[in-house]
């Protein structure tokens, strides 16, 4: 199935996804040819149901929850202004959606939209933030692929699909990634297909060669490596790999499970979405 129809998240609070992200996202809608939604919430900070006199004495949490709620509704509505001027820069169908929702299960409603679209892309800030929590939700919880973009410090300029490099254990996320990836790998100009062998145990019945034959029905030429991780954890090399190629984007799939809505996530996934060294495409 092609991939036309992309949820853009877009984070209002604390801070707004920067200008910069918004264009990268747009650049990659025109280089798919897709129709992009961009979704943005006025989060309600609504912990506060009553408050005492002596709360009252120490700070008005009430005020206080007011103006937060504000900011967030004020950067909601710039960041779908900032979006529709880009959409129409850049020359892509688009689509907005304002949303209101509680800043404590906005993932939650996140998910909720991410179902009705091909794939969500959730860019991230320059440094550690609500996105990350954001992402981690909706891979486990739409059933739909994410694209999680580096902050715009870290992202570098170029098409998606230059330099697509695919994370390859033969478990079944890494399967599911690659068929939802599989339009992207049809476009790209180069496909490498990496395993990382000596940091877990990989079984398999079937070699690299049975991989090919199914990418070349899909018109995919890929190069395949098998690397050793001499002593570093998989995402250190494949962070090596990827600086190794030039690569534009990282598909992969993701590891990990939810207890108690808390995540438990593989440590390539976690290295990956905490601080992706370019594009990633993540499928659970």
């Amino acid at each position: 199935m092609a991939i036309k129809d992309v949820l853009l998240s877009l984070a209002s609070y604390p801070d707004r996804t920067p200008d910069a992200s918004i264009d990268r996202t747009l650049a990659i809608a025109a280089e798919l040819g897709c129709r992009t939604t961009a979704l943005t919430f006025e989060a309600e900070f609504d912990f506060v149901r009553s408050s005492g006199a002596f709360t009252r004495m120490v700070v008005d949490l009430r005020e206080m929850a007011r103006e937060e709620s504000i900011k967030s509704g004020t950067n909601a509505k710039a960041l779908l202004a900032r979006f529709q001027e880009a959409a129409k820069r850049f020359g892509v169908d688009h689509d907005t959606v304002l949303a209101r929702s509680s800043a404590f299960t906005l993932p939650d409603a996140l998910i909720e939209h991410a179902k009705l679209h091909d794939m969500t892309v959730i860019p991230l800030q320059d440094s550690y933030g609500v996105e990350q929590w954001h992402a981690e939700t909706t891979i486990f919880g739409s059933g739909r692929p994410v694209l999680v973009l580096p902050g715009p410090v870290g992202f570098k300029p170029g098409p998606l699909l230059n330099s697509v490099v695919v994370a390859w254990d033969f478990g079944a996320p890494a399967a599911r990634a690659l068929g939802e990836a599989m339009p992207l790998l049809e476009k790209a100009a180069k496909v490498h297909v990496v395993t990382v062998r000596g940091e877990k145990h990989i079984a398999s019945k079937h070699a690299h060669r049975e991989m090919a034959k199914h990418l070349q029905a899909h018109g995919v030429e890929a190069e395949f490596r098998d690397i050793d991780a001499a002593g570093r954890s998989a995402a250190a090399a494949i962070d090596s790999f990827l600086t190794g190629v030039d690569a534009s984007l990282l598909v992969m799939g993701a590891y990990g499970h939810s207890r108690l809505r808390e995540f438990v996530l593989g440590g390539a996934t976690r290295s990956m979405l905490d601080a992706p060294p370019v594009p990633v495409f993540l499928s659970h």
